[in-house]
């Protein structure tokens, strides 16, 4: 008989939450209940002061082999028996030896009971294996999933909403229509997947069902903003993004259902389903991140197509998704004017039936030509913007140099003692964890805490230290950046935190890696080994992270001792050539104010491989928000280095678009938006 261990660690640790988001997210305050309730969260990763490597599909395999307990080998869960459902929760005697309800993750071995709805660790699933004594009939640690901490404010949004069929002034229902671009949407459709409307938030409202139907979890709120002649989304949801891990539309899929689409929004959902009929299901973040607590649900079709977006970073987010499901059976819908994302297919009358066959294997086991990668190439060829990676909002000298941020790249960062080098780093990953991408911080030399602090007044661009009444305002936005750090302090194992980045990236979708520095790596290793053999063998194993993985590594490298009077080159970079040989993008914090007394910083970009294009702009340094990126009372012209005979770089285009004639006249309307303070980025 299975067995729980009662009195033991229970099986899911439930993390207070923060508290009432009402406040501070753009709502109408007359939805806000009471005076708010502060919780907190944790969302690093667990120390591993003490080495411990993640279990493998082999060992789960053979662990469940020597316990006698059946299991059938999935795509990337195995499905075996569950030791948490009673033989009354079944319909038949029968279907207790034929019930395969409990999934373990191949990669993590995290487990989840589809008929209770218990999760937990590995550990945790080899405790109840081998407890013994209680017995399980005495009660489960966890028998099913718990209550939503903001389960009144969930029920008090959904009662106030109401389907837009429902609403008494034509003139609205036609403006929300266009708002959301849902002309072509019909109303069987929309009660079909339940979505209702805020009239006070003018806001879409998404359910979120518990598996079965059995109760509402949360709620994702889709609100329409006018800025200027554009018209732009913004997303809320309940509970926090964290915890919201809603696969919208799941209750309208039927077990019978061999192959479903995935879509990044909710409204292309519905576009799908209505002209097609197909299952389709929504991930709850978007492109940013598919959690591993998800894929249980995905293990019974046989084939799933991704049809995320229209831009390049929808494409790359597909293929780091498809590597979680197994990509034998994923194929991708590649991006372009023809193929637009599903609801703007819909609005322009485009075959959907047609572009669903267009879509393309995510695995291939070899390249043996061109004709595999033509459509790479002319994807590039047909955006060059996007192609060059996400820009940098607070550097934008940077983004002449470098053009952007591009993901499966190795940036190595140098710069002498005391210039500032964390400093600048931390506003460098801040800026791209702000505009969304998944970061995972790797500080060695100082602490998480001092680490958070300076990010923080970076983030509010204030000494909050003196306004001690705005820490919950700032701290609450900060907390919803996708930011994750690792609890590493002093020299770690390579291997550790090799480990630990690899769980960051299959857990958290993480995109970008820093660590700081490389020198708090060389001391684990073998003393007789040469320390120069060491550094290289580290930079080269980040090397293969940053390309296997597809994710952007910085690696801040100390320089060696030069003389006072001298400026760094690549050359200074501590170790033999193999870091900046290694490395994509070499950057240098030059401060000449060290060697000549009063002066200014400058960032030195010695080595682009995108392009080829190197240069150096001054950096100005504000005490008081621990910023380089305040702008200079007269504009500074950037000091660019190029070849004789090479290009001059053009000026990236700021990815507005001129506003359309449907845009313009929604922004004039009669009805105006709601106005409410957009907290998606920190004020200026």
């Amino acid at each position: 008989m299975w067995v729980l261990l009662r009195g033991g660690n229970p099986l899911r640790i439930l993390l207070p939450q923060r508290g009432e988001w009402m406040g501070r997210r753009g709502l109408p305050r007359g939805l806000a209940p009471g005076p708010p309730r502060r919780r907190y969260r944790k969302e690093s990763l667990p120390a591993l002061e003490i080495p411990v490597l993640p279990v493998t599909a082999t060992e789960i395999r053979q662990y469940l082999r020597e316990h006698g307990i059946p299991f059938q080998d999935g795509h990337s869960c195995l499905r075996t028996l569950s030791p948490f459902v009673d033989s009354s929760q079944l319909k038949d005697q029968t279907a207790v030896n034929t019930s395969f309800s409990l999934y373990i993750d191949k990669t993590t071995g995290r487990f989840l009971c589809m008929t209770s709805l218990a999760e937990g660790s590995w550990e945790d699933f080899q405790a109840s294996v081998e407890g013994g004594g209680d017995g399980a009939s005495e009660g489960l640690l966890l028998s099913k999933a718990p209550e939503v901490e903001d389960s009144e404010e969930v029920w008090r949004i959904w009662n106030r909403a109401v389907p837009l069929w429902e609403l008494p002034d034509p003139e609205e229902v036609q403006l929300a229509n266009t708002m959301f671009g849902l002309t072509k949407i019909t109303d069987d459709t929309l009660k079909r997947f339940s979505v209702r409307y805020l009239r006070t938030a003018r806001s879409l409202v998404f359910p979120w069902f518990s598996p079965g139907g059995s109760g509402l979890r949360g709620l994702k709120l889709l609100q329409a903003k006018c800025q200027g002649d554009r018209v732009s989304y913004k997303e809320t949801t309940i509970p926090q993004p964290s915890a919201y891990h809603n696969l919208f539309g799941l209750p309208l899929i039927s077990r019978r259902d061999a192959e479903v689409v995935l879509t990044s929004r909710e409204l292309d959902s519905l576009a799908l389903n209505q002209s097609m009929g197909l299952p389709t299901l929504t991930l709850p973040r978007g492109t940013s991140c598919l959690p591993p607590a998800l894929l249980p649900y995905l293990e019974q079709f046989r084939r799933i197509v991704f049809w995320l977006g229209d831009d390049l970073r929808s494409w790359e987010a597909a293929k780091l998704f498809a590597r979680k499901l197994n990509p034998k059976r994923c194929s991708l819908v590649r991006p372009g004017d023809q193929q637009p994302r599903p609801l703007e297919a819909l609005n322009r009358g485009l075959n959907l039936s047609r572009i669903l066959r267009t879509a393309l294997p995510a695995w291939h086991k070899s390249i043996v030509s061109f004709r595999q990668l033509r459509e790479e190439v002319l994807g590039e060829l047909s955006n060059v913007e996007q192609a060059a990676g996400l820009p940098w909002s607070r550097f934008p000298d940077l983004n002449r140099i470098l053009k952007g941020h591009r993901k499966g790249e190795l940036t190595v960062f140098t710069g002498p003692t005391g210039s500032g080098k964390t400093t600048f780093i931390s506003e460098y990953a801040l800026d791209l964890c702000s505009q969304g991408v998944n970061t995972l911080w790797g500080s060695f030399e100082i602490s998480n805490v001092r680490l958070a602090r300076v990010m923080l007044t970076q983030f509010a661009e204030r000494r909050l230290e003196d306004q001690l009444d705005k820490y919950d305002y700032w701290a609450d936005r900060f907390e919803d950046l996708p930011l994750y750090f690792m609890t590493f302090h002093g020299h770690q194992s390579i291997r550790t935190v090799i480990d630990t980045m690899q769980h960051a990236v299959y857990v958290y979708d993480i995109c970008h890696v820093v660590i700081d520095n490389l020198q708090f790596m060389m001391g684990h290793e073998q003393l007789s080994t040469d320390r120069i053999a060491a550094q290289d063998y580290i930079v080269g194993v980040f090397r293969k992270f940053a390309t296997d993985n597809n994710c952007h590594v910085t690696l801040v490298i100390h320089p060696r001792k030069e003389d006072d009077d001298k400026e760094l080159q690549t050359a200074s970079i501590f170790g033999s050539a193999k870091a900046s040989q290694e490395a994509d993008n070499v950057l240098i914090l030059q401060d000449r104010k060290l060697v000549t007394g009063p002066g200014k910083r400058y960032l030195q970009v010695s080595k682009n491989r995108f392009d080829g294009d190197v240069g150096v702009f001054p950096l100005e340094f504000n005490k008081s928000s621990l910023t380089f990126s305040t702008p200079p009372k007269n504009k500074t012209r950037l000091k660019k280095i190029k070849d004789e005979a090479g290009p001059v770089a053009k000026k990236p285009s700021s990815g507005k678009k001129g506003a359309t004639p449907q845009n313009s006249e929604i922004c004039s309307g009669k009805a105006p938006i709601l106005d409410q303070p957009d907290t998606s980025k920190p004020s200026k």
